[in-house]
This record gives structure tokens, C-alpha cells and sequence, in this order.
């Protein structure tokens, strides 16, 4: 046998790594799919049939153009089950209005798989959140879908529409749903301010903490009960899914930022309370903004986004034309990434603390540098 193929066996034999945590990409996308259970179960119930089938097209129709981009790049197809296409439209129908139309679903599933997904080169590859994209450009090319929003009318009420009146709300829009809409809570907020009412006339008899907090409430799927997703937090903290500095940055950053305002103006600002329970903050905090791909590797840059996310909801929520921020706060920040990992990298493999190289691995002085334990 000659050297170079005994060089080349050793090399198979003893390269790294030599250990691995058993975790993967399919493991780490269905934990958060589970994660989002219990809120995603209560807003189907909340919102009804309509909900219902909006939530499996979205979902449905991104397996298929999942399914379509791997075909067309003759990749395997089996990669489809990764859970990253469903995981996308999941969080996506949670950001949408639940009686939104069908196609509002599928048009966001394909802007969000094909255009936010794949033209960048797949999973691992996009800049922005591909969810976030495609709320956004839903948001800007259907403004008037995707601000209708509904009164709660539970599954199981009569009130709520049943199989066949959901699927002519869903597929035809042959239903008058004006008769269950409702105005959210920031949306009403902001109207209020324009016309020259203070925070307290625009949130009187529509805004109940307890209520938002449980999920009692109009708005997206998404907004439904804070309770539930900040079970499915604790879910993803404890199987280290997600760290804590992008959550608690975020959150913390818009309570002190909205509760300062509040404090200095109450009549034009509203309390902190208000803007953690109303609106996708919470979600976003969580599930969205922790996006691996599209959020910083290091400790102190994941709390520069999240303080970047929530300064950036408190100026759009106060001062922008929309009501709601959270898809705005975290694309921006996403196009802000770049630049933080370029000065909040973390410290590169090889290197020491101090970034010095490693000397050579026999040295006697790395040995005293790494304090190796006496064997």
C-alpha cells in the first residue's frame, strides 16, 4: 500500500468532528412545528372554518411549490420533509387575517418559498425571513385583504360559520363578513390619535389586558393568545431551539421604550402593556425574529437585533402609516445583519478568546494556554 493511500485512510478515519449533539436541521423545524401547536389549535377553534382552510392551503400549497423549486433544481424531493417549507407557511397563515381569502394564502406561500426562499439558494441561503417577505408584500399589494379582520365566533357557536358557509367565505367570498369584523386593538388605537382623541378615548370598551393576554381578541391567528406562545417559548428555551438574548432584547427594549413614552405623554402614547399584547410581538419575539438563518450568530449581536427590533416597532407603531410594525422591524434588521456580524462576530474556531492563533497543537505553550485537565 502506498503512502499517500495510507495517509488518505488515517485522514478518513481521524478527521473530525468526533462528536455530534444529535441535533438536525428536520429535528430542530418540526420542535418549533410543535412549539406552535397550542396557539395555532386555539386560533382554529377562536376564528372557525374559515381559519381552518386558510391554514392548510398556506400550508399545502408551500409543500407544493417546496416540492416544485427542489424538482426544478434536481434536488432530492425527500428534502421537502425537512419541515422548513411547512414551518414558513405555518408562521405565515398565523399572520394573516382568518378569513382571508384562499388565495391571499397560496400567493403568500409562493413568495415566501419560491422568492424569499429559493432564488436565494434555498434553506440556509436567504437574507430576509421569508415569512415576514411575503406578509409584507401581501400587505402592500392587497392592503384592504389583509386588514379585514373578525370578531372572535368560536367553532362551536352557533353564530360561527359552518363546513359550507366557511368554504364560500374561504373560496368564493360569497359571504358578507361585515357582519363579524372587527377593528384590533392597534388598528383602532391609531385611528383614534388621527382624529384627535387621546389613548384612553381610543381604547375605551375595546382593549381588555386579560382578554388580549388569553387570546380573546381580533386580529391574526398569530395574535390570538400570548398565553399559549409563550408556552410554546418556554417549549423551545428549554430544548435550546432558541437562546434568550433576541427574546428578552426585543421585549425588554419595547417595554421600556413604549413605558417611557407613556409615562412622559400619556395621553399620546400607550402603556407598555398595551403594545406587548396587542399585535405579533410576542410571536415575533419568539419564533420569528429567532430565525437562525436571518438573525445574528453572536450572543451580543442577537441583543443588538432584538433592541433593534423593538425601537423599530415603537417608531412605525407611533409614528409610521401602519398600525402594526413587526414584519417591517424584523426585515429591516435582517438587511442590518450583515453589518452586525461584521463587528459582533463570535469568536472564529481555531482562535483564543483574545483571537490570538493557536500555536502549533504540540506546543508546550498551548497545552498551558487551553488548561487541559491532568488525565
Amino acid at each position: 500500500m502506498s503512502q499517500a493511500n495510507c495517509s488518505s485512510q488515517l485522514l478518513d478515519k481521524h478527521c473530525g468532528p468526533y462528536a455530534h449533539s444529535g441535533s438536525s436541521v428536520r429535528k430542530h423545524m418540526w420542535q418549533v412545528c410543535l412549539a406552535l401547536t397550542p396557539c395555532t389549535l386555539f386560533s382554529l377553534y377562536l376564528f372557525g372554518w374559515p381559519a381552518i382552510f386558510l391554514f392548510f392551503c398556506t400550508c399545502l400549497s408551500a409543500l407544493l411549490f417546496e416540492a416544485l423549486c427542489l424538482y426544478m433544481r434536481k434536488d432530492p424531493l425527500v428534502r421537502v420533509m425537512d419541515g422548513s417549507a411547512l414551518l414558513c407557511a405555518w408562521i405565515l397563515a398565523l399572520t394573516l387575517p382568518p378569513w382571508a381569502p384562499w388565495w391571499l394564502g397560496v400567493g403568500g406561500a409562493f413568495f415566501a418559498i419560491v422568492v424569499g426562499k429559493q432564488l436565494y439558494g434555498g434553506l440556509g441561503q436567504n437574507i430576509f425571513n421569508p415569512a415576514m417577505l411575503a406578509r409584507t408584500a401581501l400587505l402592500i399589494t392587497f392592503p384592504m385583504q389583509m386588514t379585514t379582520w373578525v370578531e372572535p365566533t368560536p367553532i362551536v357557536l352557533s353564530s360561527s360559520p359552518d363546513f359550507f358557509s366557511a368554504l364560500l367565505i374561504s373560496f368564493s367570498s360569497a359571504t358578507n363578513i361585515d357582519a363579524y369584523s372587527g377593528a384590533t386593538a392597534l388598528g383602532s388605537l391609531k385611528t383614534a390619535l388621527s382624529m384627535g382623541q387621546n389613548v384612553e378615548q381610543g381604547l375605551a370598551e375595546l382593549y381588555q389586558p386579560l382578554y388580549a393576554f388569553i387570546g380573546w381578541s381580533s386580529g391574526s391567528m398569530g395574535e390570538s393568545s400570548e398565553l399559549l406562545i409563550l408556552l410554546g417559548a418556554v417549549y423551545l428555551l428549554w430544548q435550546r431551539i432558541i437562546s434568550w438574548e433576541i427574546p428578552v432584547a426585543m421585549l425588554l427594549g419595547l417595554f421600556v421604550f413604549t413605558q417611557l413614552s407613556h409615562i412622559l405623554d400619556g395621553e399620546h402614547y400607550a402603556a407598555a402593556s398595551f403594545h406587548l399584547f396587542s399585535g405579533g410581538v410576542v410571536l415575533a419575539a419568539f419564533f420569528i425574529a429567532t430565525d437562525p438563518v436571518s438573525s445574528p450568530s453572536s450572543s451580543l449581536g442577537r441583543i443588538v437585533f432584538g433592541l433593534g427590533c423593538a425601537l423599530l416597532i415603537f417608531i412605525i407603531r407611533n409614528w409610521g402609516s401602519f398600525p402594526e410594525a413587526v414584519a417591517f422591524a424584523v426585515l429591516i434588521m435582517n438587511a442590518f445583519n450583515p453589518l452586525i456580524e461584521r463587528y459582533l462576530r463570535p469568536r472564529i474556531y481555531g482562535r483564543l478568546a483574545n483571537k490570538e492563533a493557536l500555536p502549533n497543537l504540540a506546543s508546550f505553550e498551548l497545552a498551558q494556554k487551553l488548561k487541559r485537565p491532568k488525565s
